[in-house]
C-alpha cells in the first residue's frame, strides 16, 4: 500500500484494500456456502426404515421418534406402514415371516433402496433359504460377520467394581421348553444326570416359570446348563446372557468352541463342556468346587454388567447407526451358503 506523508494510507490505497477483502469474502462464501448461511444448505431428511412385518405378535407404536427417545439414535424413522414403501430407504424382512413364498415381498424395489434379511435363529432351525438368492442387500443376525451385528446380549463397562452373588440352595438347574432326544444337549444332559442332580424347569418338564419367576428361581443354583439347541459359530443366546450371567449363576455352556465364547465373555466367567475328558469329570468338578474357586467366576462383575437385546425397536434402530458404513448395491447371491458357512 502507498502511504500519505502523514503516515496513513491514501484514499486510493484504502479503496484497493477494501476491494481485495471483499473479493476474498465472496470467494469464501462460494467455496463454503453452508458456513456463510449459518446452517446446512441441504436439510438432512431422516432415514426411513420400513419393517415389512413386525417380528413380534404385538406391534408397538413407532409413530414417534422412538430411536431418539429410547436409544439416543437420531435421524432414524421407523414405520410399519407399507404405503410408505416408496419413501423407505431400508426395508426389513424377518425370515420367519417370509415363509412360505415370495408373494409376501413387495412387487418392486426402488432404485437405491436396500432390503435387509433378519434372523435370530441358527441355520439348523432356518428353512427355505435357497429361494432368496439375489434378493437381499444386507443381513442382520447374531453372526459377527453380519452387515448389521445383532447379538442376544453383551457385556458393557461398569465402574461399580462390586460383585453380587445370590444365595445358593442347589447345585445345577436347567430351563428347557423344547426337548428333543436327537439334539446334542439332550444327550449331554442324559449322561451328565447320571453323576449329579439337575433341577429342571420349563414346559418340557411341566414346570413352566412365569416371566418374573425365571431369574429368581435360576439364581438359587450355583450352575446353569446354558445348552444351545444347535451348535453354530457365534450362536450364543439368552441361555448365557440372561439365564446365567444376569441371573448370577455360573454358565456351563454347550455350543460353539471355547475360543468363540471368549470373543464375547472373559475366559474365567464360564465352564465349557469340552473342557473335560468326560461328563463324569465335569460332574466331579462342579460338586467339589470350593467357595474361593467359585467366587472367581464372578470377577467379571467388577468391570462389566450384562446388557440384553430384547426390544425389536432397539435392534432395528441400530440399522441407522450402521447405515453410513454399509456397502450399497450389493446382493447376496447365495444366502443359504453364507448362513451355513
Amino acid at each position: 500500500l502507498r502511504w500519505s506523508p502523514w503516515g496513513r494510507p491514501g484514499v486510493k490505497a484504502l479503496v484497493t484494500a477494501g476491494l481485495f477483502v471483499t473479493t476474498l469474502w465472496n470467494m469464501r462464501l462460494f467455496l463454503n456456502p453452508s458456513k456463510g448461511s449459518g446452517k446446512d444448505s441441504k436439510h438432512r431428511e431422516p432415514l426411513v426404515i420400513l419393517v415389512w412385518e413386525w417380528p413380534s405378535k404385538e406391534v408397538p407404536n413407532v409413530s414417534r421418534d422412538v430411536c431418539r427417545e429410547l436409544y439416543g439414535i437420531t435421524g432414524c424413522q421407523l414405520t410399519t406402514e407399507r404405503q410408505l414403501l416408496h419413501q423407505a430407504n431400508v426395508v426389513v424382512f424377518l425370515h420367519s415371516r417370509l415363509q412360505p413364498g415370495r408373494d409376501r415381498l413387495p412387487k418392486e424395489r426402488l432404485p437405491g433402496q436396500n432390503w435387509v434379511w433378519v434372523s435370530l435363529e441358527s441355520p439348523s432351525n432356518t428353512r427355505a433359504l435357497a429361494e432368496w438368492n439375489q434378493t437381499f442387500n444386507w443381513v442382520m443376525t447374531y453372526r459377527q460377520d453380519s452387515d448389521i451385528f445383532m447379538p442376544y446380549g453383551k457385556l458393557v463397562p461398569n465402574r461399580s467394581a462390586t460383585v453380587n452373588i445370590p444365595a445358593k440352595t442347589n447345585l445345577v438347574s436347567w430351563v428347557i421348553s423344547n426337548y428333543h432326544r436327537t439334539q446334542k444337549r439332550a444327550e449331554v444332559y442324559k449322561n451328565l444326570s447320571k453323576y449329579l442332580h439337575v433341577n429342571i424347569y420349563g414346559k418340557a418338564n411341566d414346570k413352566p416359570l412365569c416371566k418374573d419367576c425365571l431369574l429368581p428361581t435360576i439364581s438359587k443354583s450355583k450352575f446353569y446348563l446354558a445348552f444351545e439347541n444347535s451348535i453354530h459359530r457365534d450362536y450364543i443366546t439368552e441361555k448365557l446372557w440372561r439365564n446365567s450371567l444376569l441371573a448370577g449363576t455360573v454358565p456351563v455352556v454347550l455350543g460353539p468352541p471355547r475360543a468363540n465364547y471368549e470373543q464375547f465373555v472373559p475366559a474365567d466367567s464360564f465352564i465349557h463342556v469340552n473342557d473335560f475328558g468326560s461328563l463324569e469329570e465335569l460332574a466331579t468338578f462342579l460338586k467339589t468346587m470350593n467357595s474361593s474357586r467359585y467366587q472367581q467366576f464372578f470377577a467379571w462383575q467388577r468391570r462389566f454388567s450384562v446388557k440384553l437385546y430384547t426390544d425389536w425397536r432397539e435392534r432395528i434402530c441400530t440399522i441407522c447407526t450402521a447405515y453410513p458404513h454399509l456397502p450399497h448395491g450389493h446382493l447376496y447371491p447365495d444366502l443359504q451358503s453364507w448362513f451355513n458357512s
